[in-house]
């Protein structure tokens, strides 16, 4: 007579649960710790037995059998996912050397009050992947949801690609809490990756289409995660490393950091084994060092490594500063550098209408990727370096992210090397992409071109300004609706409804309707928002036309000041100039811009499409001006203001923004990673604000 556990084994149910639980332990065993205990021809045979079962018998298919890895549906979008504890970003110590480490323990050490004889502070040390941060919850033990950081408040819900990783465990050992959110990267291996290049030029080379090479394994990884079909996410050789918690409930974490990159493991979670916990400064100093010298050998790229409190009730002390952890720093490593020869120079046009010079080379490989390009930063830097075509230069990965040509090797410059660089020669004084005037003020680095209304590569930046609540205002007009609009990411504006703003005027409901997710009650709104945009006032007009220089505060004066647009555009250097607030430079930013045909072209057509105002209505923007001629600096990225924001409030308040800092310069508003500015305005005594500063100034005003 059988027994009942013998029953439940030979039963459907007992045998799927029987298969599920084999096959996740093969899985673990196989991509996690590298230790398979049977032939793949064996796993196969499990996992189609599986499949057999769970297609005769659907209501037994759950969510973390291994079978529902892979699902077929194409995804319309992604959902934006609000994280329950914010995915912030950690410091990045920019000192390279043995000092960086150094420095984070002194800080750490300040901020616990520990007197000099006090013991050394345990840290718990780790890799810092180049890949992508990814959120994984799991519920009950199961893997429901998968997002990725996002802007670190709401990211997006990547929960079928991940699937995909079959490092990552879809039930954890072990864990039946209510809420178990894990942290960690999606990377893709350097073995893997190469691979991968590799079946894609096959792929090329046979005549497939829309098929690529990729430049490193972080887009590689990036771009397989934000796939909308599944399928195509499961062939990239995706790997995931847990490093950190997000939201808990029903978990208890340990007392430790380590402890609980132990207790991640013992759940059947990819941790890496290079971490270590290290005693003090010393300790740091040596960690880096070794990872340094093993970096190339690592089996995936790295951009540095990561120092943390290892103690959790410490971490909580030391809390967060502009929502970063003092408790924890990334260590980076010198830039890694190689030589290769400039093929030519590239100039690229930028969307707010910066040339930036590009250096075309013979492809080299240097910080773990293939380097064909690598950015010349502007006229002044490339005549420093004295960089010519033929030239063999000196590539840097630049933190690892951005490609520089940094020097010159002047004993191998051949004979028949070009000339020093010279941007407006080499462009005979025109935009490469719209023939506009490129311009480059006093003082300015960059050369630029005039065309903002006009300028392809500038369309879509044009068109979201004009669209901007505090200029024309027009509702339902966002980031992503205008880059189907002009046709975003096609040569020329190919296949784009829009290559002006007066066509925005012109849109009819039928081929709003066909775009992407836009019903006709959206359409319908927007076209009334395009509609009740065209009442607006002078000082907006202007000010959405989006002129160099020309904020809220300039608009409006220059409103108040001619009382009409055509004096505006008729009005001389010398006339603009006599206005408030407008200077030299930004009197000849407003000429040149209204020298432009195609700019007042575009003027007359918007005109015509039947934007208008009240002339001499320019009193009716007064307000009060507690800032006024006051000159403020902005540096960093601040915390929840972006620049453009944090300028035009500034302007709003009657205060200039200028570019550079000196001693005519009453305050500077620093944030995350500011650079030079932030040392000029120490060297200077100039007084530095952050957001909250700004904020109670711009109140007390």
């Amino acid at each position: 007579m059988s027994s009942p556990t013998d029953l439940l084994a030979t039963s459907p149910a007992g045998r799927a649960a029987e298969l599920r639980a084999l096959l996740h332990e093969h899985a673990h065993r196989y991509y996690v710790l590298d230790e398979p205990s049977i032939p793949d021809a064996e796993y196969d045979r499990l996992f189609q037995e599986l499949q057999a079962i769970e297609a005769a018998h659907p209501e037994l298919r759950t969510p973390d059998s291994p079978t529902q890895r892979v699902i077929g549906a194409l995804l319309p979008g992604f959902a934006p996912v609000r994280h329950a504890v914010p995915m912030l970003s950690i410091r990045t110590e920019t000192d390279t050397e043995d000092s960086g480490a150094i420095a984070f323990d002194a800080r750490v050490r300040k901020e616990l009050a520990l007197a000099e004889d006090a013991p050394p502070v345990a840290y718990a040390c780790e890799l810092k992947f180049d890949g992508l941060a990814i959120n994984l919850r799991y519920e009950h033990g199961v893997l429901v949801q998968a997002a990725t950081r996002g802007d670190g408040e709401t990211g997006e819900d990547v929960t079928q690609n991940i699937r995909t990783i079959r490092r990552i465990p879809l039930r954890l050992q072990g864990v039946q809490a209510p809420v178990l959110e894990v942290r960690g990267e999606v990377y893709i291996a350097r073995a893997d990756f190469e691979a991968l290049n590799e079946r894609q030029r096959e792929l090329i080379a046979q005549g497939a289409k829309n098929e690529k090479t990729f430049v490193n394994p972080r887009n590689a990884a990036a771009g397989a995660v934000r796939q909308l079909d599944p399928a195509i996410a499961a062939k990239r050789p995706l790997s995931f490393f847990a490093y950190g918690l997000g939201e808990l409930r029903g978990w208890v974490q340990p007392a430790t950091h380590s402890a609980t990159m132990d207790a991640l493991a013992a759940m059947g979670l990819p941790v890496n084994a290079e971490r270590e916990v290290v005693a003090g400064a010393e300790g740091l100093v040596r960690y880096h060092q070794r990872i340094g010298a093993a970096r190339d050998a690592l089996p995936f790229d790295i951009d540095g490594v990561v120092y943390k409190l290892d103690d959790i009730a410490l971490q909580q002390r030391l809390g967060f500063v502009t929502r970063e952890p003092r408790w924890a720093v990334a260590h980076k490593y010198p830039a890694q550098e190689q030589m290769t020869v400039l093929r030519d120079i590239d100039i690229q046009v930028g969307r707010t209408g910066k040339l930036t010079p590009v250096a075309k080379l013979e492809p080299v490989f240097v910080g773990g990727t293939t380097v064909s390009n690598a950015t010349l930063h502007n006229e002044d830097e490339t005549r420093r370096k004295d960089v010519r075509i033929g030239d063999t230069v000196i590539v840097r990965r630049a933190g690892d992210v951005i490609p520089e040509v940094v020097g010159v090797v002047l004993e191998r410059r051949p004979a028949d090397a070009g000339e020093a660089f010279d941007l407006y020669k080499r462009l005979d004084g025109k935009c490469p992409v719209c023939g506009s005037a490129i311009v480059r003020e006093e003082g300015e680095a960059d050369w630029r071109c005039s065309g903002g209304l006009f300028c392809a590569a500038q369309r879509k930046q044009a068109i979201l300004h004009f669209a901007g609540r505090r200029a024309m205002d027009v509702e339902g007009l966002g980031d992503k609706l205008v880059e189907q609009l002009v046709g975003e990411g096609e040569a020329e504006g190919e296949g784009a409804l829009i290559r002006t703003l007066p066509e925005l005027y012109r849109l009819g409901l039928a081929k709003l309707m066909a775009l992407e997710r836009m019903g006709e009650k959206s359409a319908q709104n927007l076209l009334a928002g395009l509609e009740k945009s065209k009442q607006t006032t002078l000082a907006r007009f202007i000010y959405a036309l989006g002129i160099r220089h020309v904020g809220e505060a300039t608009a409006k004066a220059l409103a108040r000041h001619f009382g009409a647009l055509d004096r505006v555009l008729d009005a001389s250097v010398e006339q603009l100039a006599e206005v408030a607030d407008v200077g030299p430079i930004v009197a000849q930013s407003i000429r040149t811009f209204f020298d432009q045909a195609h700019n007042r072209e575009v003027v007359e057509q918007l005109r015509a499409a039947g934007i208008g105002w009240a002339e001499h209505e320019g009193e009716a923007d007064l307000s009060p001006k507690p800032l006024a001629g006051q000159t403020f600096v902005l540096t960093g990225t601040l915390p929840t203001l972006s620049r453009e924001e944090a300028k035009e409030m500034l302007e709003a308040a009657g205060a200039k923004v200028a570019g550079s800092v000196s001693k005519k310069t009453h305050y500077v508003v620093a944030g995350a990673e500011a650079g030079s500015k932030l040392d000029k305005a120490r060297e200077l005594g100039v007084p530095v604000l952050d957001e909250d500063g700004l904020r109670a100034l711009l109140a007390a005003g």
